[in-house]
């Protein structure tokens, strides 16, 4: 057994799983939450989990005694333990190591752990708190972080600068079906639906901004596609048409797929998903093609006749995306059914100058942007349309009216590509907590 002094001298130098893995041979010292157990009269087969992997420990009775050895199989999963002792290299092993444990201090014990095999998608879901531990779970959200940082990495590596704004906001930017209204003192407000207008003000001054922030809409929808509350990353560069915008979406997304094929290959095989492939789609030139055109491919191709004038709804994204193997940027939707902010094509009256970045294997609509209006006439006739009150949009206006420039900008949904990335069923397991139409906790 070890001595206390010999206990206190490996306390000084824990190391993670993987790094442990990494050293290969010789005396560790571990720290993490217990993942398996079973054992024996004579050995307990434990396996270890930290931030960074799994390992499996092995305790037997002769070398730790029999006190340990009484105390380590009353312990239950999700217990945090020290654990000291010699790793080895061992193929049967989960993660082809081993280590052999010559004693363990319990930090903190765990009750019976509800969370068990073949648990329903609601339950999981009530316990979320809990259900962050799984090993997918864990994968998901270090791919998460890993593309986050990588967007981060992109927009300053090109001399971007961040930009926040507000998240109680008095105007609709995407419809004001789906504002969430918030009590302000004796007032009343809003909840973010964007970032946009407050994007579009920062480029007077910045030139090229991004940001990623929560955005709220409440559409009544229950799909697999939609969340109540999710993370957009959105960015407004001044100067730019609709072609440079939707060109400098592809960028930042190959790179950010980039970084996360190479820096998470082990969660991405976790999770089922091919680096490699992934990396290659990195590489590949993605398509920009024109609504009319994606039209004539569903009619064509699929048998669908979608009347211009509609937008793609999910189905027809799909069928349409079953001719591509990469994402693909569809422009110039149909006027009529887009936000008061995209401008009309000069060459073509019923066309706006959009885009939209849809992702193969059915994720659909990943990216939304577009060139911004400077039309002030047109913007209040269509925002006089939707019943809006002109009058919360006088500060928008002015942004016309002191030398206004061409601009445009987009915004993603990080779950969408988050699922896309993961190969997810549903978009809820892109995100920690998900909020929707049904589920506001835990």
């Amino acid at each position: 057994m070890t001595s206390e002094n010999q206990k206190t001298e490996q306390n000084k130098d824990f190391l993670s799983i993987q790094d442990a893995m990494n050293q290969g041979t010789g005396t560790v010292a571990l720290r993490g939450w217990i993942h398996r157990e079973r054992g024996s009269s004579k050995f307990k087969f434990i396996v270890l989990r930290d931030s960074t992997n799994i390992i499996q420990c092995v305790l037997e009775r002769e070398k730790i005694g029999d006190e340990k050895f009484a105390a380590i199989k009353k312990i239950q999963v999700e217990a945090c333990i020290k654990i000291f002792g010699e790793i080895v290299k061992e193929e049967r092993a989960p993660t082809g190591y081993e280590l052999h444990a010559n004693d363990f201090e319990l930090v903190g014990d765990s009750d019976k752990f509800p969370i068990t095999k073949d648990q329903s998608v609601e339950f999981l879901a009530d316990n979320r708190h809990l259900w962050l531990r799984s090993r997918k779970m864990t994968a998901i959200l270090k791919i998460r972080s890993t593309y986050i940082q990588a967007r981060d990495e992109f927009f300053r590596n090109k001399g971007f600068h961040r930009f926040d704004a507000p998240i109680l906001q008095p105007n609709q930017c995407e419809g004001g079906s789906t504002l969430f209204e918030v009590k302000y003192y004796q007032a009343k407000t809003f909840l973010s639906q964007t970032w946009q207008l407050y994007g579009e003000a920062a480029v007077f001054a910045l030139e090229k901004v991004y940001n990623m922030g929560p955005t709220f809409r409440a559409e009544k929808s229950k799909t697999s596609r939609h969340l109540s509350e999710f993370w957009m990353a959105e960015t407004e560069v001044a100067w730019y048409d609709l072609h440079q915008i939707s060109e400098l979406a592809k960028e930042e997304l190959k790179y950010c797929v980039k970084k996360v094929a190479e820096l998470r290959v082990e969660e991405l095989k976790l999770l089922e998903q091919d680096a490699a492939k992934l990396l290659e789609l990195s590489e590949k030139e993605w398509p920009t093609i024109k609504y009319r055109e994606a039209l004539k491919i569903l009619k064509e191709k699929c048998g669908m006749d979608v009347e211009f004038g509609k937008d793609l709804r999910t189905i027809e994204e799909e069928k349409l995306m079953e001719h591509f193997d990469v994402p693909i940027v569809v422009t110039h939707y149909p006027k009529e059914v887009m936000a008061f902010y995209k401008p009309v094509d000069p060459e073509f009256s019923d066309e706006a100058l959009c885009f939209d970045m849809l992702a193969p294997q059915g994720h659909g609509e990943i990216v939304g942007g577009s060139q911004r209006s400077t039309d002030i006439k047109e913007m209040t006739e269509a925002l006089e349309k939707e019943g809006e009150d002109i009058k919360n949009y006088e500060w928008y206006f002015d942004l016309r009216r002191y030398g206004s420039v061409p601009h445009s900008g987009y915004g993603i949904g990080i779950e969408r590509i988050i699922k896309w990335i993961c190969g997810l069923e549903n978009i809820k397991d892109a995100i920690p907590f998900p909020r929707t139409m049904l589920r506001w906790m835990p």
